[in-house]
């Protein structure tokens, strides 16, 4: 009787258990996230810049409140030049009600309820010159402090401050039935619009029948999909499998691959690399990207393109045949998204509904917009018609 009673006593026990870890799994807590704003450059003087970032607290933590203990700014500068003589000042103020601005820049401990919590940040570089700035990476630390204890994370905000003139862009190159116009444009940030980009640098060049390409990539920085890898945790498909691809692979790393797992779930990373295996020893090679979906093969992992984006995974565009028919709408130009490098391979992602994919392939053979620090990310294509037509 006693034995029974005791292995019943157990077997609670260990439905308890059970049911606490099922229970932390899909509620794990400290889910606070920190946007990255609107930023405006408030002073663009030849020896000081004021930045001014608008950003807010998401509390997505069901039931719980999650508290933000500290908070500070680290400013990363790129630049044509030395930085020396240049100097950075940060200040974070809250804006939420009931907050009170402190002269000492101290942060007072908040709590975010189920509500938006704002604050702003502002950013001053003086120096004599900051004509030679290119971009100020800008990284928000702060500690989260809830139910799953005391953890750091990190928002990374990029604000490009220096800009082209569209009439930087006059070199025309032949291409095949097409003359192309590669155009600079400033490092494009999570804080762009596609759109706003082509009118901004692409119209003033642009006649009736041209055609506008931008890259996979960039279209992809500017819809915010690149993370960095201290923000990855690599599970057990990532860690394991990430060793049986290619070196050269963005997968070829447990964060790269993780990225992957966690957009399409790690049972269909792992049933498309066995399936994909046996296909390649059949003579079938591919098949893991065909079932493992589009953004496998889009994936660029760290040092996959232009600083200060070496430093993140990007991924993959998200809905680009969406984003081609807003360009054709609101320009009248028509519109893809590529993917292409130096080995002439070109892969056309979504396409306006006018468009020859074989003719987007042989304009853009060359590379036009290259795969350097070109900085080139949109390509304008006017068509070549042939003798006699």
């Amino acid at each position: 009787m006693i034995g029974s009673i005791a292995i019943a006593i157990v077997v609670v026990a260990v439905f308890l258990l059970l049911a606490l870890d099922l229970q932390y799994r899909l509620r794990p807590g400290n889910k606070l996230e920190l946007t990255a704003g609107n930023w405006q450059l408030e002073s663009y003087e030849p020896q000081r810049y004021l930045l001014v970032g608008e950003l807010a607290f998401h509390n997505l933590t069901q039931r719980f409140e999650v508290m933000v203990p500290e908070i500070w700014v680290e400013v990363k500068l790129l630049s044509a030049a030395s930085l020396k003589g240049i100097t950075t000042s940060t200040q974070v103020i809250p804006r939420y009600q009931g907050a009170e601005f402190r002269a000492d820049g101290y942060w007072e401990g908040h709590i975010v309820k189920q509500d938006v919590s704002p604050i702003e940040i502002q950013v001053e570089l003086q120096g004599d010159d900051l004509i030679g700035l290119r971009v100020a990476w800008i990284r928000v630390h702060y500690m989260t402090y809830g139910p799953q204890g005391r953890f750091p994370k990190v928002r990374h905000v990029i604000v490009p401050l220096t800009f082209p003139s569209a009439d930087d862009s006059k070199h025309w190159r032949p291409a095949n039935n097409a003359d192309v116009l590669p155009i600079r444009t400033h490092l494009l940030t999570h804080l762009d619009n596609p759109v706003a980009v082509i009118q901004r640098y692409v119209l003033p060049n642009a006649q009736p029948g041209d055609v506008v390409t931008i890259g996979e990539t960039p279209l992809a920085i500017m819809q915010g999909r690149f993370r960095h890898p201290s923000e990855v945790k690599p599970g057990w498909v990532a860690r394991r499998l990430c060793y049986l691809f290619l070196p050269t692979s963005s997968l070829a790393t447990a964060c790269g691959l993780q990225t992957l797992v966690d957009l399409v779930g790690p049972v269909r990373v792992l049933v498309a690399f066995l399936v994909g295996a046996i296909a390649k020893v059949l003579g079938k090679p591919g098949v893991f990207y065909q079932l493992a979906g589009e953004q496998a093969r889009l994936i660029d992992d760290v040092t996959g393109t232009i600083p200060p984006y070496d430093q993140f995974i990007v991924l993959g565009p998200d809905n680009p045949q969406q984003v081609v028919d807003q360009i054709k709408r609101e320009t009248g130009l028509s519109a893809a998204i590529v993917d292409v490098n130096d080995l002439r391979a070109v892969k056309v992602l979504a396409a306006s509904s006018d468009l020859s994919v074989p003719f987007l392939k042989q304009a853009l053979i060359k590379n036009p917009a290259g795969n350097a620090s070109e900085q080139t990310p949109v390509v304008l294509i006017r068509p070549v018609k042939a003798l006699g037509e």
